[in-house]
């Protein structure tokens, strides 16, 4: 399928490039990891082209995004993709797009779970806001009654994990490439989605369904050739209802997701809901500052295989409103049930004159508990700088 959406992009790239209404630019990093356990170092070289482009009548709209990695330890990190290869066509009250895109849903800071279009890039970010490009067909038919999107998504992306071994890969070795699907069809299974938004007063509003190929995988022991346990994804079919919604009351941002899902397992709900107090100019200052707390349960209780089955997070947002755009975000979750299981990061970001942005991020993990989501990662704090030129 890729190969010929590849062709598809490449000759798109060539028809729009003889219109002058071209726009080309990106970015090109490295990045450095220090993992505090080991005080091993892990490095990496990141290239992200864009090219965008216009019709003169602001009808139609070409965007291709592409993005690699190589990196020095993890052969798996190492990997390509087509993060955007999309047409958009404008109508009066509609548009259509189609190709390879990204689609974000979701209000809350902490937790993501309504998010469900694109597959996870795990071994680009453990916090798994990192996306793959997805396959798609979206209409959009805007109203005075709201907005409703319709997804057809022909093609599945399985997750992608880090090495077996590697940093970040948790306490048995996951074999990606050999992921089973209850459908018959696989990857070529068919998904659909529809959502509808609206803004009411002080409230914008999603809600949404998906139905088609689980992005989440049920990992499976399993036994490999050398007698070796093993963990294989398993991508059954779900169906899932979504709801997200925000408020906004002068200085308060008030969030909530929640979630129902029917799929193989089992069904179940999910919920993440919270607030952010935005204080402007703390202390006199231009430095303006966001309070957040979200508190997250999931009805699996001990058995999802996610850390925020039922836990609070707290966390500061920090806009310092400088030339430099320097931006401070720090936070803590901690499981309500035991004491012993918390995560926190710190993510800061900076430009350096007009077309360098450095980037500073950290990571701590701690859990007492095997059977804990966070424990596989107790082993694996770390600290990582970026540095990226931007064309």
């Amino acid at each position: 399928m890729f190969k010929k959406l590849s062709l598809v992009t490449l000759l798109a790239v060539f028809w729009c490039s003889q219109s002058s209404a071209v726009e080309i630019s990106g970015r090109v990093g490295v990045q450095s990891r220090l993992f505090f356990d080991d005080s091993s170092l892990q490095n990496s070289l990141l290239l992200e082209p864009e090219f965008y482009w216009a019709s003169n009548s602001g009808d139609d709209a070409f965007t291709l995004k592409l993005f690699g990695r190589i990196d020095d330890t993890d052969d798996e990190r190492s990997h390509g993709d087509i993060r955007e290869a999309l047409w958009l066509h404008v109508g009066d009250t509609w548009e259509l797009r189609a190709g390879i895109g990204k689609v974000y849903w979701g209000v809350t800071e902490s937790n993501h779970l309504v998010d469900i279009i694109n597959q996870t890039d795990l071994v680009e970010s453990v916090d798994g806001e990192q996306k793959l490009g997805q396959p798609l067909l979206q209409f959009t038919t805007i109203q005075d009654w709201g907005v409703l999107d319709a997804f057809v998504l022909p093609g599945f992306r399985e997750r992608t994990f880090p090495s077996a071994g590697a940093h970040l890969s948790g306490l048995l070795p996951i074999e990606a490439d050999a992921g089973f699907y209850q459908h018959s069809r696989e990857q070529k299974h068919v998904d659909y989605s529809l959502r509808y938004s609206h803004a009411i007063d002080v409230f914008d509003i999603g809600v949404s369904y998906f139905w088609g190929t689980n992005r989440d995988p049920h990992l499976v022991a399993n036994v490999s050739a050398n007698g070796e346990i093993v963990l294989r994804p398993y991508y059954d079919q779900i169906g899932q209802l979504g709801i997200d919604v925000q408020a906004t009351i002068g200085d308060w941002l008030w969030k909530l997701e929640a979630i129902h899902r029917d799929d193989s397992v089992r069904d179940f709900g999910a919920m993440t809901a919270g607030f952010e107090y935005t204080w402007v100019g703390i202390g006199d200052s231009v430095v303006d500052m966001g309070l957040l707390s979200e508190i997250s349960r999931d009805s699996r209780n001990d058995q999802a295989p996610t850390p925020s089955e039922r836990d609070i997070f707290i966390g500061a947002r920090f806009t310092f409103n400088d030339i430099q755009s320097t931006d401070l975000l720090v936070g803590y979750s901690q499981a309500l049930d035991y004491s012993d299981s918390y995560s926190a990061f710190v993510e800061c970001s900076r430009r350096l004159g007009d077309v360098w942005k450095l980037t500073v991020d950290a990571r701590l993990f701690h859990s007492d508990r095997e059977s804990d989501p966070v424990y596989q990662f107790n082993n694996d704090d770390y600290a990582s700088v970026s540095l990226e030129y931007f064309f």
